[in-house]
């Protein structure tokens, strides 16, 4: 499978010479994967990159170790780089551990939260209905992201918020795609509207259990997404 064509408006040359090419090259791959502009499965063209970056293969080649050391691209001999699959039965294992964790953090971040806390999460929530109301799908799913994550770590336990980020790192890919459904777009502001109306009021038990649903239902839409482009 080739990489796809990148779009008339991106394929203008991006320059990343200067120190620490290699480390901007991967940001910069790795945020093409994690937002879906390389997808899963697709060959890397090294030469197209290499005109689109301005570069040569060399700095592009220790980038590209170095999402593999990752877990982000896989390389074979004779065959190239290539965009690592999704594994559908590894996402579906990982939600089954975030439903747990997002409902423990609802009870623990109703109980601790502060005043401050609290501002900083409506303020984020206020930008994400901006970015829905403007149609900005990537700037919206990254806000989506922090809301999350800050409502996990105002629950104040240290290992909570490292096991969620480092499964969340796992499955950004994945859950980015129940977001391509605008129907579930649209469902997912309603739930977070819930979730921060039921935080202000620290209410745990109903957060807990809004934290849960609203994880289950991003769950069974990413998984159905999955179904559908794998072919299966």
């Amino acid at each position: 499978m080739d990489m796809k064509p990148v779009p008339a408006e991106t394929r203008k040359r991006i320059s990343l010479r200067g120190t620490g090419m290699y480390a901007a090259i991967a940001e910069r791959l790795r945020e093409m994967i994690l937002e879906g502009e390389l997808a899963p499965g697709v060959h890397i063209d090294e030469k197209a990159l290499c005109e689109q970056f301005d570069i040569s293969r060399t700095p592009l080649r220790e980038a590209l170790k170095t999402l593999v050391t990752e877990g982000h691209v896989t390389h074979r001999q004779h065959m190239g780089f290539q965009v690592a699959p999704i594994s559908k039965d590894e996402i579906a294992a990982i939600f089954e551990v975030l439903h747990g964790l997002e409902e423990t953090a609802g009870r623990l971040a109703a109980q601790r939260i502060d005043d401050k806390q609290m501002k900083v999460l409506l303020e984020r929530h206020r930008t994400m209905e901006a970015y829905h109301r403007e149609g900005k799908r990537t700037a919206y799913y990254r806000a989506n992201q922090k809301v999350h994550q800050q409502i996990v770590d105002v629950a104040g336990n240290s290992v909570l918020s490292d096991l969620y980020a480092s499964l969340m790192s796992k499955i950004h890919r994945a859950r980015g795609s129940a977001n391509a459904d605008v129907l579930r777009w649209v469902e997912s502001l309603g739930e977070h509207g819930e979730i921060l109306e039921a935080l202000s009021k620290r209410d745990g038990a109903s957060l807990s259990r809004l934290l849960r649903e609203h994880s289950e239902h991003t769950a069974a839409e990413v998984m159905k997404v999955l179904e559908a482009t794998s072919g299966n």
